[in-house]
């Protein structure tokens, strides 16, 4: 039976796992940075390899035929270990990527490079609404003229911003639901990554509608050259036609 590893920890990975167990042999690797995750289909392991390096010794060692590498849009180092491990084991690689938000009409967008760009960016802002997840928290402790509302799964650890409330809640996110949010805390400024996906979307158009700016984290570098899919149905195409099974 061919062995999949799926390198996870979004709903998109859930997803494969479910479409190929049991009849597929599946693991998923998470990173262990949320306490209670939702689990997937399949075998499950939770923590860092050891790097690229570590990564292809348990490719071989668990006779692994294939890698996707369905990991967050900003876990970049992930994706470069799974790159080089991937080529090192001599295993087929994919990346199943969400593709990135696009702005539309009625659109208010500030697109930067980094957290620390939009740290900077929201200065003096009033009221902003930070998505960006709690393990990024430090790039905003120093700024201490904004309100900040943090959304996170789990409560933030320090560093974090000196003004802050936090919202603790899990994805996936409705329309009314974000339309409250913004209007029950008074948001000015709204500040999230290019995450993609329909999961977390339904802020932009609540901030479209009340005419609530938004900062945009473009996403980081990716490996090139690593065949991609952008559903899981293109994932478990890419899978059965590979010489796995």
């Amino acid at each position: 039976m061919p062995h999949v590893l799926i390198l996870g920890g979004t709903t998109e990975a859930r997803h494969l796992a479910e479409a190929l167990h049991p009849r597929v042999r599946v693991t998923s690797s998470l990173a262990g940075r949320v306490a209670a995750p939702r689990l997937p289909a399949g075998e499950v392991r939770i923590g860092g390899f050891g790097g690229a390096e570590g990564m292809a010794e348990w490719i071989r060692e668990q006779s692994v035929s294939a890698v996707i590498d369905a990991t967050h849009p900003f876990a970049e180092t992930i994706s470069f270990n799974a790159a080089r491990a991937a080529a090192t084991a001599h295993v087929p690689l994919l990346a199943l990527r969400r593709p990135g938000w696009v702005p539309g009409p009625g659109d208010d967008w500030r697109e930067v490079g980094s957290l620390t760009e939009a740290a900077e960016a929201v200065r003096g802002a009033g009221r902003v609404f930070l998505t960006t997840g709690r393990m990024g928290l430090a790039a905003f402790a120093h700024v201490d003229d904004v309100d900040f509302l943090v959304r996170s799964v789990d409560a933030p650890e320090p560093p974090f911003p000196p003004r802050m409330e936090v919202l603790l809640d899990r994805g996936p996110f409705t329309l009314p639901g974000e339309r409250a949010v913004l209007a029950d805390h008074a948001i000015d400024v709204l500040v999230t990554k290019d995450s993609g996906g329909a999961a977390t979307s339904p802020k932009l158009v609540a901030a479209r509608e009340a005419g609530v700016p938004v900062v945009v984290i473009r996403r980081p570098p990716v490996p090139t050259g690593i065949p991609v899919a952008t559903t899981v149905e293109e994932a478990t195409k890419w899978l059965h036609a590979a010489p796995i099974f």
